[in-house]
């Protein structure tokens, strides 16, 4: 038995794990962050499945079981391989799960004029795979999107909430709109993207709903391990979290309090 692994290439998936651990308290989680490499977005596809490759070995080799990629430019561009190739190699029992399906699956339910806005990184935008995901459980919805490579180093320089800052997203957040006048939900695709959303949130038409994926991924997890009580049991359960990073631990403490919210002791590591 081992805990749950979470992987992002920054903080992001702190936003992510948070609703997990709400959702399922008793079960431990190790929390890996890439912030030496990020951020993962304007990477190549071969760059991001290499970095996410070697952080799923290093998280399989500390006892975890299921790992979920709480980041979605590794959804986008390393998932799909990790799953179909490398895993018949490392272990078939193990399991590797994104978090851009789960939002994908419920998109068109939340939609009334089949018309939604994904703001998300360059990689997410270029790999197509909300385009492609949505596609297979929501046809009849049109998917736009917006590409804002800024903000994952505006919020983790925590200068998102400068006029500068605010601008910058105001104006991608103004593009994507532009594309479609019916457009009534927009989806956070990027896990950084939850500490922006109040904002997002203000400066676009009362009848647009910003949506995020931590709750939805939490979600769809519980269901899964209800779905496959094999993965489930070898799931540890005292309610721990513990933090790897591979940049300083003194910064990655100090940062990741503001998205969970209690001090936390993290523990440096290199990968390959």
């Amino acid at each position: 038995m081992g805990p749950i692994g979470v992987f992002d290439s920054g903080y992001g998936g702190l936003t992510v794990l948070q609703d997990i651990k709400k959702q399922l308290p008793e079960y431990d989680f190790l929390y890996l962050g890439d912030n030496a490499r990020a951020p993962y977005g304007t990477r190549s596809f071969d760059v991001v499945y290499e970095f996410t490759l070697e952080a799923v070995k290093e998280l399989f080799n500390r006892g975890c079981e299921l790992i979920i990629l709480a980041c979605n430019t590794a959804s986008a561009k390393a998932l799909r391989n990790i799953q179909q190739n490398d895993l018949q190699n490392i272990s078939l029992d193990k399991r590797v799960l994104g978090v851009i399906r789960p939002s994908t699956e419920i998109i068109g339910n939340l939609t009334e004029s089949n018309s939604v806005g994904i703001l998300a990184t360059e990689g997410t935008v270029s790999s197509n795979s909300y385009v492609i995901e949505v596609n297979k459980f929501s046809p009849e919805t049109t998917i736009h999107q917006q590409a804002c490579p800024m903000w994952v180093p505006l919020i983790e320089s925590n200068k998102h909430t400068t006029h500068a800052g605010q601008e910058f997203i105001k104006e991608d957040v103004d593009n994507l709109l532009s594309k479609d006048s019916n457009i009534d939900v927009i989806v956070l695709g990027c896990t950084h993207y939850p500490i922006i959303k109040e904002y997002i949130q203000s400066i676009v038409p009362a009848k647009v709903k910003v949506i995020s994926q931590g709750n939805i991924v939490a979600e769809r997890l519980v269901d899964y391990l209800k779905r496959h009580p094999e993965i489930e049991s070898k799931c540890s359960k005292g309610g721990q979290m513990n933090f790897l990073t591979t940049e300083s631990t003194e910064e990655f403490d100090a940062n990741a309090s503001q998205y969970i919210g209690n001090a936390i002791s993290s523990t440096h590591i290199k990968l390959p």
